[in-house]
């Protein structure tokens, strides 16, 4: 048996077993590895700034050579200097302390870098460090993984939205017959959707603090007394491309996170819902999929096409909420000026995200396999010419006939009406010629008012 199959055969998580080929993209940002490079980059990039403020007589100016060294040390971090810091934490019992000794190691053989080994980590609590590098991250993933993902969903449902902007369809309120609509209108609602909390995801800040072990700059301000350590922080947080957190005990408070994590669930919740909405209109034979050769879709009813891929996004959107729901909850609370709950939950965002990346790739693959039938569609519309009562009694208000809504509620309730019975009731009414024409006309199947505009401008 192949190393790699035996390692997905005996993964605990399906994210690292059998759905390990569709998170690769995230595991680079959020897997332990992903972890340890954002802290090197954190602690790299806080002793060039340290280095380069004049207050700080003891820690001389670096050259750009070693400057340049030292961000290379960050950036090209190997999953083999990883597996060194995981050696020294086996003795530190302390993952940041662990990184701080790798960097030191590395830089104690350098002429200009050596002597700065002491300013490794100045003055800063793991925090410090540990929320600067989980900002990183969540910026990283959201800008090159999530927001790219949900952009190709929301392209996709726009082509689709256009594509089928007249294709008309009933609706179905409470489940019963409604007034149609068209394919395109109802997916061009999830596209708005879809906008909106996308915007909403990419706008979201992401807060970082740099201020020790209490938020205070106790050590700072005891070391060198004379410098503006707020403002020093604030520059070195913005430099990050992070958001400025002036306030707060030893841990940033983690709203940020929540906002982010309350913004991907929103997110996970339309496409849900999304997913429902097809799996029913599949089941009604609104659309057909296409036939995958060899694919069965059970073990023993051969003629079955099931609507797995939407099934498949519907059950990892649904995990991966009920871990963004608790992260919002759970994180911005910490006893006092610090508890170590945050820490253990933190380490799972890659694994909320992982569904939620799964989910958008099961939805995209289901909506491919998609076809219209305009057969199924047409044959439910011209079976409901019910649906026109809505339209007749709406006319009737307009010329004051009496009481048009239980008129049409006599005639439409609980009855089957057709084509037949709703034009002779048409016919009957004391309309102007050009109304009354233009009710006789009208069909199911084009009482769609703006639908089709709609769709197109989405």
């Amino acid at each position: 048996m192949p190393a790699d199959t035996q390692t997905t055969l005996l993964a605990l998580s399906p994210l690292d077993g059998r759905y390990a080929g569709k998170v690769d993209a995230l595991r680079p940002i959020f897997s332990e590895f992903g972890l340890i490079k954002a802290r090197v980059k954190v602690e790299v990039e806080w002793l060039l700034a340290l280095a380069a403020e004049p207050g700080i007589a003891e820690l001389k100016p670096f050259s750009a050579a070693a400057a340049a060294r030292l961000r290379a040390l960050a950036d090209g971090l190997s999953v083999e200097d990883a597996a060194r810091v995981k050696e020294i934490e086996r003795t530190t019992n302390h993952d940041v302390k662990a990184v701080e000794y790798l960097i030191k190691e590395r830089l104690k053989d350098d002429a200009e870098l050596g002597p700065a080994l002491e300013f490794v980590h100045f003055a800063c609590t793991s925090e410090d460090i540990n929320n600067l590098s989980y900002a990183l991250m969540l910026n990283q993933a959201r800008q090159d993984v999530l927001l790219p993902k949900l952009d190709e969903l929301i392209q996709t449902l726009r082509a689709m939205a256009h594509d089928h902007a007249a294709l008309p369809m009933l609706s179905r309120t409470h489940g019963q017959t409604a007034s149609p609509t068209t394919v395109g209108k109802e997916i061009a609602n999830v596209v708005a959707r879809l906008q909106r909390q996308g915007e909403t995801l990419a706008g979201a800040i992401m807060p970082g603090k740099i201020n020790g072990a209490v938020g205070n700059y106790n050590a700072h301000v005891a070391a060198y007394p004379d410098i503006d350590w707020p403002a020093f922080s604030q520059r070195f947080v913005a430099s990050l491309g992070l958001d400025w957190q002036p306030y707060t005990t030893q841990i940033e408070p983690h709203d940020g996170v929540a906002e982010v994590c309350d913004a991907q669930r929103r997110i996970d919740t339309i496409c849900i819902d999304l997913c429902r909405d097809v799996w029913g209109y599949i089941s009604l034979g609104y659309f057909k999929q296409a036939v995958k050769a060899g694919e069965v879709g059970s073990s023993t009813m051969p003629h079955k096409v099931n609507p797995i891929d939407f099934e498949n996004a519907e059950g990892n959107f649904g995990i991966a909420n009920a871990l963004f729901e608790h992260f919002a909850a759970k994180l911005p609370i910490s006893r006092w000026q610090r508890d170590l709950t945050d820490s253990t939950v933190l380490r799972a965002l890659g694994t909320a995200f992982g569904h939620a990346l799964i989910g958008f790739d099961a939805l995209l693959r289901g909506l491919g396999k998609l076809s219209a039938n305009p057969e199924r569609l047409a044959a439910d519309l011209d079976a409901s010419w019910e649906v026109l009562a809505e339209a007749v009694q709406t006319v009737m208000r307009r010329y004051g006939l009496p009481n048009p809504y239980e008129q049409l509620k006599a005639l439409t309730r609980g009855q089957g009406i057709n084509e037949a019975s709703m034009r002779e009731f048409i016919a009957s009414l004391d309309l102007p010629a050009a109304d009354k024409q233009r009710l006789l006309a009208m069909t199911p199947g084009s009482y769609v008012g703006l639908a089709e505009r709609l769709a197109r401008e989405i």
